[in-house]
This record gives C-alpha cells, structure tokens and sequence, in this order.
C-alpha cells in the first residue's frame, strides 16, 4: 500500500490518541469516530476528519484500525455493527486490541464474507513510544495483509513483527505480558528480601539496572522510584492481559506451569 490511505480508526484514546496523530503526520486520510462533541473537536484539532458512528468509519476506508480496551469491546465493535459490512472488499481490519485468539479468528470469519482481511497486531508499549515512532507490534495473518498495511503501521511502530498466522499475534502478546508480570512478581519478592537485609528500595532500584538482573520491569519501576508506583501505573493493562492468558490456556486445557506463583492478578 503505497501512498496516502484513507484511514478509519476506532478507539482514539490513550493509545489511539496518539496514532491518530501520528498517521495524520504522516500524510493519510484519517477519519476517526468520535461520540462527543468535545471528543470529535479533539479529534479535528488532531488533523483527523471526526464521525459519529462507528459504520461511517469503513465508508471509503483502505484500513480499519480498531484500538478499543477489551476484547468485548473488539467483539461488540466488530461483530456488533455495521462496520464491516461496511467497508469495501479488498479492505484490511486491524485489530490492536490485546485479548482472546478466538475473539479476532471470529472477526476474520466474518469479515471473509465481506472480502475484508483482518490482522491482529498487538501492542507492547505505551503513548510515549507511538509519539516516538517506535512501538512494538506483534503482526498475525496472512503475509499479504500483513504487507499491505506495513507502511500504514509504519507511521507509528517499529518493529513490526509478523509472527504468523492470525491470532498468533494476541497469542505473543499474551505470553509477553505474562512473563512481564512474572518479572514484576520477581521484582516485587527481590524488594521484600532487600528490606530484610536492610537495604532501601530505592537503593536496590538505583544500582540494579546496571546489572545483570536488569529487565524492563525493573527499569520502569526504577524510573518511578519503587514497585508499587510502577505497579499502579501498569497495573490496569496487565491485570486485565493476564486474567485473558489465564482463559485462554484453559479453553487449551493448559496453565501457566511454574509461571503460575509468580503472578497475581495485580502484582504487588
């Protein structure tokens, strides 16, 4: 896909903000629901053309980018309404949205009838690396639509991940986050341990990224100055993503093996 697209986005908010923003910067056509009058001034000021329903958004649209929070909303969005029907045959749906597998397989299906693709491209970063450019996208679904959309994703991520078949980028996702949460339970155990050796947290969090031990769990609770801060800031995000790989292994009739002590629903 070469040249400007035209662009519909759903979910321009604490991630999706950004987006916008980044692929108006990049020259596309952006046209961005937005269900307020205040919502859609933000969205103008952004560059980006706003509209009031969801369908609208696939009216025209080369790509659909759907950026809701839960994987609900994905299938209330998607599955609920007249998007897809809206949009025209030879379109591509993205779906950043982390959540189950199952859930965009079942986009996919529906979206088949319509001869629309659908890639699942999930995210591990937060609104500072969009605004960077460099967000990591884990890409699932078939090479072509995956290629095709490339250059839009580009306008905001970097790297960009194929990792194969649809769904299999929720499936990375998942995984992903539940080894960060397994780092941050690690991390949480390691600051108890310090306190009994008598060593302050924010001694411990100072001289551990310089180390061996350093991971990106340990390097944002040293930007925030202890656990429980970072915690708080990511708790939202990775509680709701592990509670998803919890369901999803068991639809597998698997679990989380010796991964399994190390997290809670909320690290702490």
């Amino acid at each position: 896909m070469n040249g400007p697209s035209n662009i519909g986005f759903i979910g321009a908010g604490r991630m999706g903000g950004p987006m916008v923003r980044r692929l108006v910067a990049a020259g596309h056509r952006v046209h961005a629901l937005g269900r307020t009058g205040d919502k859609r001034r933000a969205l103008a000021e952004s560059g980006a053309h706003p509209l009031p329903s969801i369908a609208e958004t696939g009216v025209g649209a080369d790509v659909v980018i759907v950026c809701v929070f839960t994987d609900e909303q994905v299938r209330q969005v998607c599955l609920g309404t007249y998007l897809i029907p809206a949009m025209s045959p030879g379109a591509t749906l993205v779906v950043h949205t982390t959540g189950s597998p199952r859930t965009v397989e079942a986009v996919a299906e529906h979206a088949a009838a319509r001869g629309v693709d659908v890639v699942d491209a999930a995210v591990s970063g937060g609104p500072h690396d969009i605004a960077d450019g460099r967000l990591t996208l884990f890409v699932g679904g078939a090479d072509a639509a995956v290629e095709r959309v490339r250059p839009v994703l580009a306008s905001y991520a970097d790297p960009i991940l194929s990792v194969g078949a649809l769904g299999n980028g929720q499936r990375v996702k998942l995984l992903n986050n539940a080894a960060f949460a397994a780092q941050i339970g690690v991390l949480a155990e390691t600051v108890r341990l310090a306190g009994q050796l008598g060593i302050e947290e924010s001694t411990l969090l100072r001289a551990l990224p310089h180390g061996s031990a350093t991971s990106r769990a340990l390097t944002g609770a040293a930007a925030r100055g202890s656990v429980t801060e970072f915690v708080t800031a990511v708790g939202d995000f990775l509680t709701k993503d592990v509670a998803v790989v919890r369901e999803v292994l068991a639809e597998l009739d698997a679990d989380l093996g010796n991964l399994t002590p190390l997290l809670a629903d909320r690290p702490r």
